[in-house]
């Protein structure tokens, strides 16, 4: 049987493709998909069976980073090189676009393929949940974004992250998605962007600022529903504050890297969009 044909995904491909990764329990992604399809520098693609699509793979380009991710294949067809084939257009899209550092989330299952393509660990994800709280006090300095704040953030983001993702932040960025702290002399001291489907990159240089966007995102949860963060592991004094504050750890994965390192600050970031944005 020939290998299924790799193509970018089209909008027409979201419904179907939503579909089959639901029918796999990878979870609802359509509002991911949705807006990775209408999307500049997001580039999906599909495994596509005598038009079934049997797989999927995703890249965003970050300025001079890219992220792979939402590597999937049907299991029917595991074991035959489709994700391999997926990964391989993520990464010629990458190249093509002059990117000199490629960064993803790998699963246990998908490790030793972008092993086999050059990827190492750099270092691990570990995620974090906490349940919502009723009534509490939200630090004053923390308000809804505004038009001027997206200057800051876009630089606040760069360094922390080493990337570009001035792109999503304008996609994104919105007075309710999005919460930012300002210091006293009115410099951003962090934020916090929702995605639609329910991802948010959370940036803070500073622990206790830090802690206090997490904490107003709980109160903004309000009890019955959890609350999570993605920290690095090289953020032990994070780790350690949120364990005290009552987070704990609901999942961790490796992060992988391949390409020119990345001057970046990994104790800034505590949240993502999602695994194939960052």
């Amino acid at each position: 049987m020939p290998l299924p044909v790799i193509r970018p995904m089209t909008p027409a491909d979201v419904g179907p493709a939503t579909a089959a990764i639901l029918r796999a329990d990878w979870g609802d992604r359509r509002a991911y998909l949705d807006f990775v399809t209408g999307h500049a520098e997001t580039h999906p693609f599909v495994a596509d069976a005598d038009g079934s699509i049997v797989g999927t793979g995703v890249v965003s380009l970050h300025g001079p980073v890219a992220w792979i991710g939402t590597i999937w294949v049907d299991p029917a067809f595991r074991g035959r090189g489709v994700g391999l084939a997926l990964t391989h257009a993520t990464i010629e899209t990458a190249v093509q676009a002059s990117c000199r550092t490629l960064v993803l989330v790998a699963t246990d299952a998908g490790r030793p393929m972008y092993e086999r393509l050059g990827f190492e660990v750099q270092t691990w994800y570990r995620t974090l949940e906490a349940p919502g709280l009723d009534g509490e006090a939200v630090d004053p300095r923390i308000h809804p974004f505004r038009p001027w704040d997206l200057a800051p953030m876009v630089a606040l983001d760069a360094a922390a992250t080493g990337e570009d993702r001035a792109h999503l932040l304008r996609a994104f960025a919105t007075p309710g998605s999005t919460r930012v702290l300002r210091q006293p002399d009115g410099t951003l001291g962090g934020f916090v962007v929702r995605a639609s489907w329910g991802g948010g990159a959370t940036i803070a240089p500073g622990l206790q600022d830090a802690a206090a966007i997490l904490h107003a995102r709980r109160v903004a949860a309000g009890s019955g529903k959890r609350v999570r963060a993605g920290l690095i592991a090289e953020n032990e004094a994070g780790l350690d504050l949120l364990a005290a504050m009552g987070w704990t750890e609901a999942w961790r994965a490796p992060r992988l890297i391949r390409g020119d390192p990345l001057h970046w600050q990994p104790d800034a970031i505590w949240g993502q969009f999602n695994h194939a944005l960052g």
